[in-house]
């Protein structure tokens, strides 16, 4: 490793994720509210606005995948630099991400412009970083063991990315702002450079290990990176092995291809009900911390719940991780499955009224729920796999996979606040446009009813709480068992890809 750079390749690939995460889940928590109790934007202008942003959001990802990729496709390409591709762009649109991110907590225009451009421009720019950041994943490495270990590293830096929502929660307040929006601008400097810092740590890295790779031996199938740049532990696939015969891929028979994967379209449908479950959770989690908890939970006990369901899911994702390095992921997604619906199924039977039960509920259920997102990077890396053997592939194709993967279960992400507000006003009679543009805020104030009312509106809001977990826990398990990428069939994909590649240990 060179002298002047002590931070390792893993280290360095692990951090992106705190850049994302100190950023993105503030995003999560907070921007609905802003637009509708701050910004007061009409109900008409938001469901127009996410609407869309549905579109963007699902078309970018295989938009952006095969501008990137599509070249590779050809037998006559090569991909020697692949990687180092994918490192500039994150070194390039790392720090804009950021930016954009600003662009959400002042107001300078009309609601409804204002809404459609941030979420554009942020969605933008997190595609980009996000879709290069997985596809490494599989870049780098090719056994299960290692991508899990890399998937561990991402998992500690998005825990403490995950930290910036316990002080989001002090500083959060609709009527004076000016705290939020400093301790936003610190986020966003923290992000910009982090970016820029790590990328180009992590390219003198490659850049390094293809020096070495060279003087030691060209015809060298296997080096050591202990003597190299810091690639600890790493796999990088051979670009330069012998040119497999396979005719160029046009973007018609590219899809063709994609219909005929079976497991891909399998894993498409249960991600997409995961996506909607997971936004699902992070739109209305304080709906349900204030409406069904009420004054239970005191302000410092509600902002300790919050932070720390979002930080859970990450420490929690590091035992999830060791138990896929033995039971493998597809094993360990199906239990997690069973969990959530047994847990709501549990807290159905109990009923509303046992509060400090439903308050671990409600973070439990978060906590299960993204702990599973978080191995799906995972399931997407096999995919490109079993991809690269079944298509005879010259290269890889990663990022438009993962593009792609993401064209099928982005809609989720839109659909979670618009069924949620949707079914939110039928079960409780509660419109949140409505309330906003009265009192300034999404909560209802549940004390200007009736005893037989406030009951029957928390009722309402507890069935919510309760549905969405279980029929989405049902239809996920009714599609997973379909799923055939694990087993025998896996380890056969993971010898032919592994046949075709030369491994730095």
């Amino acid at each position: 490793m060179s002298k002047k750079i002590s931070i390792s390749a893993e280290v360095c690939y692990g951090s992106m994720s705190f850049f994302i995460t100190i950023i993105h889940n503030i995003f999560l928590l907070y921007h609905v509210d802003i637009f509708v109790s701050v910004y007061r934007i009409d109900k008409t202008s938001f469901w127009i606005g996410e609407t869309v942003f549905l579109i963007w959001n699902s078309c970018n990802d295989p938009i952006f995948g095969w501008m990137s990729d599509s070249k590779y496709l050809k037998s006559s390409q090569n991909g020697s630099d692949i990687v180092l591709k994918r490192i500039d762009f994150l070194q390039k649109f790392g720090p804009l991400f950021s930016l954009s991110f600003l662009g959400f907590w002042i107001s300078w225009t009309y609601p409804w412009l204002q809404f459609v451009v941030c979420l554009c421009l942020y969605d933008g720019f997190l595609t980009l970083i996000d879709l290069h950041h997985s596809a490494l994943l599989a870049d780098l490495a090719v056994s299960g063991e290692i991508r899990t270990k890399l998937n561990s590293k991402c998992s500690i830096f998005a825990a403490f990315g995950s930290l910036s929502v316990f002080l989001s929660y002090a500083v959060w307040d609709k009527e004076h702002l000016h705290s939020f929006r400093v301790f936003c601008g610190a986020l966003t400097i923290i992000s910009f450079l982090g970016f820029w810092c790590m990328s180009s740590i992590l390219k003198s890295h490659y850049n390094q290990s293809k020096t070495n790779n060279g003087n030691l031996n060209s015809n060298q199938n296997n080096l050591d990176l202990k003597q190299s740049s810091g690639f600890h532990n790493l796999e990088i696939s051979s670009y330069e092995d012998k040119e497999r015969i396979s005719q160029e891929t046009s973007f018609k028979s590219y899809i063709f291809q994609l219909f005929r994967h079976k497991n891909f379209l399998l894993f498409s449908m249960m991600n997409l009900i995961q996506v909607f479950h997971c936004h699902f959770n992070s739109n209305f989690f304080p709906l349900f911390l204030e409406n069904l908890l009420g004054e239970t939970v005191s302000p410092l006990y509600g902002s300790l719940l919050i932070g720390l369901s979002f930080v859970a899911p990450h420490i929690n994702n590091l035992y999830f991780l060791s138990l896929c390095r033995r039971y493998g992921v597809y094993r360990v997604i199906y239990i997690l499955f069973t969990i959530k619906l047994l847990l709501s199924l549990f807290m159905f039977m109990a009923g509303p009224s046992y509060l400090w039960l439903l308050c671990i509920f409600i973070a439990s259920n978060r906590v299960f729920t993204e702990g599973t997102c978080k191995l799906l990077n995972l399931v997407i890396s096999d995919l490109v796999d079993e991809d690269y053997v079944i298509n005879h592939r010259h290269q890889a194709v990663s990022a438009l996979i993962f593009g792609t993967a993401a064209l099928f279960s982005k809609p989720g992400q839109t659909l979670a606040p618009l069924i949620g507000t949707w079914i939110l006003a039928y079960t409780t009679g509660h419109d949140v446009f409505q309330t906003a543009n009265e009192v300034g805020s999404i909560k209802f104030d549940v004390k200007k009813l009736d005893l037989t009312s406030r009951e029957m509106y928390k009722n309402g809001c507890f069935n919510l709480l309760i549905y969405i977990p279980v029929v989405c826990a049902l239809c996920q398990l009714a599609v997973w068992t379909q799923f055939t990428l694990h087993g025998r069939r896996l380890r056969y994909i993971k010898s032919q890809r592994e046949g075709s590649a030369k491994t730095f240990v």
